[in-house]
């Protein structure tokens, strides 16, 4: 379950230098605790009844909470989410989600464009961009558009088979080839 977390961290406005500064270490910061995900989930009200789901999140313990506050305040985006954890760790899970294709498009991928990752998540990210174009060009709302995200989708994080492409209902409404 997600919670709302309320932000205790005040950051003053930041020149361009410090800007500059900060833009690095966010790079760094989101090769190894960012994740851009695309998820397919069941949804009644899309006229598919099935909704594509990009996000871009970066997770922390809650003792961590500044750095989060510091990306959300830096990206001018986003909320920080309290996730209960299913594992060990006694610390609250914190997530930063951004989740509006608007904030993706505008500030997130932008940024990202720039300030290159260097580890194999940037795969992922060029994948993620790919998605939000066929997004942005109303792909997602037909059948064979969310086919070709799943199939995108797949390449992506820990490359886990689509559920969507193994359903059910995907199967009985496959164009016959």
């Amino acid at each position: 379950m997600l919670t709302m977390v309320k932000s205790t961290h005040s950051m003053r406005n930041t020149n361009q230098q410090e800007r500059s500064e900060i833009s690095g270490w966010i790079t760094g910061f989101v090769d190894g605790e960012g994740c851009f995900s695309v998820s397919i989930i069941r949804n009644s009200t899309t006229r598919l009844g099935w909704q594509v789901f990009p996000e871009f999140v970066v997770t922390q313990s809650s003792k961590s909470q500044a750095s989060l506050e510091i990306i959300q305040h830096f990206f001018e985006c986003g909320k920080i989410y309290a996730n209960r954890r299913h594992d060990n760790h006694k610390d609250t899970l914190l997530r930063f989600c951004v989740r509006s294709q608007k904030d993706l498009r505008e500030k997130i991928i932008p940024f990202f464009q720039t300030h290159t990752l260097r580890t194999e998540k940037r795969k992922d990210f060029e994948l993620f961009v790919s998605i939000l174009e066929i997004m942005r060009e109303g792909e997602h709302q037909t059948f064979s558009g969310v086919q070709k995200i799943a199939r995108k989708i797949q390449q992506m994080n820990r490359k886990i088979p689509s559920r969507f492409l193994k359903s059910s209902e995907t199967t009985r409404h496959a164009p016959a080839q």
